[in-house]
């Protein structure tokens, strides 16, 4: 099964090397298929279309105060296996990580 582990918060130069240990240690179980850091928010621009009309604003609002920093995707066997691979990310100690199962396009779990 494939989930997307959204990492939360910031990310700080003294978690990188815990980070690049687990995410070595997924490639070799063969569990992650990729991820990649986010740039500053500052970049960031939010789109809504309210009455087929786009509305754009220039930051992250995604409706909760902390920022998606980065990403995480792994082909891992349950859900459970995903939540224990998130435990482990440096941005949940300080912010918060979701796992989120992924679908194909006929909305059947991958």
């Amino acid at each position: 099964m494939k989930y997307l582990v959204g990492i939360y918060g910031r990310e700080h130069a003294e978690t990188t090397g815990r980070l690049e240990a687990l995410l070595e240690e997924l490639t070799e179980s063969g569990e992650l298929i990729g991820g990649e850091t986010l740039a500053d928010p500052v970049g960031t621009r939010t789109v809504r279309v309210r009455g087929g009309v786009p509305e754009i604003a220039d930051g992250p609002f995604g409706g909760t105060g902390d920022q998606l920093a980065g990403y995480v995707l792994v082909d891992c066997e349950s859900i459970e296996r995903a939540t224990e691979i998130a435990a482990r990310l440096p941005g949940a100690g300080s912010g918060a990580v979701e796992v989120r199962p992924i679908m194909d396009l006929s909305g059947q779990e991958m």
